[in-house]
């Protein structure tokens, strides 16, 4: 009996000890999130991320085999959704990704090349509490979260035409979208569209 109160006193030290860190990070910084996480937060919050994932999804396999298929399909899901973020490359030097906090990984490293397949797809598919990363899953969800994975896996291997590729498929804004039509025109010895009056290349 003794032993378990010994043990309990040691968790309830640990997670006083924990939320007193906390606190006193929170303080310091305030609710700013100008500031890069410092090196103790990051391994705390990974180290939280992994033990709240539940064990049958940490081991779960991904059940759709390796393909050019697949990794095309992975390749256009994340142009159009996930690149906004963390860029095209996974490296997370985007606008928003840099603004985030913690800020949007570098997805090629270790720190996330790291996990298991099961651990990606669960992330993708629930979010992250407290940080930039959203729930994505749906009811049909999971055959593109797992052509994500196959997707993540490869961004360290990225080619030059495979970002290219990507950036076509990239959300553009409208005046994006008029700007490509016209360089198109000009490359086929068109002239650009005609402008709507009003509609200049500022956006509010």
């Amino acid at each position: 009996m003794r032993r378990w109160c010994l043990v309990a006193g040691g968790v309830g030290l640990v997670i006083l000890v924990l939320g007193a860190l906390g606190a006193g990070l929170v303080l310091r910084g305030g609710i700013s999130a100008r500031a890069e996480p410092s090196a103790v937060e990051a391994r705390v919050a990974r180290t939280l991320r992994r033990l709240a994932i539940p064990r049958d999804a940490r081991e779960a396999t991904n059940p759709i085999p390796p393909s050019p298929r697949a990794l095309a399909a992975g390749l256009a899901h994340f142009a159009d959704h996930c690149a906004t973020c963390h860029a095209n490359d996974g490296s997370g030097q985007t606008a928003i990704g840099r603004s985030l906090y913690p800020r949007a990984p570098d997805m090629r490293r270790p720190a996330t090349q790291g996990l298991t397949d099961g651990e990606v797809f669960y992330i993708i598919e629930n979010g992250v509490r407290l940080t930039g990363m959203p729930a994505w899953g749906r009811a049909g969800s999971a055959e593109g979260s797992w052509h994500l994975v196959h997707f993540i896996r490869h961004l360290p291997k990225l080619t030059a035409e495979e970002k290219a590729a990507m950036e076509a498929l990239n959300p553009k804004s409208p005046d994006e979208w008029r700007a490509l039509q016209d360089e198109d025109a000009f490359l086929r010895g068109g002239e650009p569209a005609p402008r709507e009056p009003g509609h200049g290349s500022r956006s509010h």
